[in-house]
């Protein structure tokens, strides 16, 4: 599936980044106000926008990996929320909103109530300041968490809440803070994976964070759409950093058995293919700190 997109986005358009000046994102020029409507430069369907937001912005199921191969919860991976109210252009809200989110399914995933109303109730902050708040159920994410209810529901509905904060964004023409918020999960989400490989190179675990390489590409076609702005250009360039690494690693595909499967009344034959991730333990330390790097200077106050 992840190859078939891959050639999707190819037929849609031959993108090339914009390079500036690499380092921390500046102050100046870094507010978009959000009552302000941005055209993307670049046109993706719905439905591959869908698909490629589907791909990127989860981070439950690294979560879910890191507490499979036996991970212990740690407080420290995650960013804090103390100096939530620092963040105060609508720049650095959807971006942090992106990361608290990918923080927030790592502590669902453990079911850390406790910490957890911390996060929403910085996450509910966060959706006010750009305006999405009304598809933040906070009330009931927040009585979820304090009375340790059925935690299914709660990781349910916050994803929906997200998915819902995304479309929105997106159809009122404000995608480039869908962007924003999107990269923050994926940056988030990659150094939680990253930390974690630090002290545990298992290999389901390197597999997923080489997968990655495909996903980077997919969340450059994102920005990629928004490159007119200064800020946009600048975040693309100190991901590329990050990049750069990926770049070294391959994957190949082999194919497997055709599938069966019946899709609204027609059979159909699917043909299954499984990818596999050729990446050096050289590789993965690169990738692992100079992920590490970015993410803490995306996050600085």
């Amino acid at each position: 599936m992840i190859r078939n997109l891959m050639l999707l986005m190819l037929s849609l358009a031959l993108i090339s980044s914009c390079q500036s000046k690499k380092g921390k994102l500046s102050d100046a020029d870094l507010d978009v106000p959000d009552s302000l409507v941005i055209a993307a430069d670049l046109q993706i369907s719905d439905e591959a926008m869908d698909e490629i937001v589907q791909n990127v912005s989860s981070p439950i199921e690294m979560a879910a990996l890191i507490k499979e191969i036996g991970t212990p919860f740690s407080i420290d991976y995650l960013a804090t929320t103390n100096y939530v109210d620092r963040y105060n252009t609508s720049f650095q809200m959807a971006y942090i909103l992106g990361v608290f989110g990918a923080d927030l399914g790592y502590l669902n995933i453990y079911g850390k109530n406790t910490q957890i109303v911390d996060y929403i109730t910085s996450i509910n902050k966060l959706a006010d300041g750009i305006r999405v708040g009304q598809f933040f159920d906070f009330s009931t994410l927040k009585r979820l968490a304090t009375s340790r209810e059925n935690m299914d529901s709660l990781m349910y509905i916050s994803v929906n809440s997200f998915n819902n904060m995304d479309s929105y964004l997106r159809e009122k023409q404000r995608g480039h803070l869908s962007a924003l918020m999107i990269t923050g999960i994926w940056v988030e989400g990659m150094y939680l994976a990253t930390q974690v490989a630090k002290e545990n190179s298992d290999p389901a675990l390197y597999d997923r964070i080489g997968e990655q390489k495909l996903n980077m590409n997919n969340l450059f076609l994102i920005l990629n759409a928004y490159e007119s702005q200064k800020q946009v250009r600048e975040l693309i360039d100190i991901l590329n950093e990050i990049k750069v690494e990926f770049d070294q690693v391959k994957i190949t595909y082999e194919m497997g058995d055709p599938e069966t499967v019946e899709l609204d009344g027609m059979i159909m034959i699917i043909q299954n293919e499984r990818s596999i991730v050729h990446i050096t333990d050289e590789q993965m330390e690169r990738i692992i700190n100079i992920t590490e790097e970015v993410r803490n200077k995306l996050i600085e106050i």
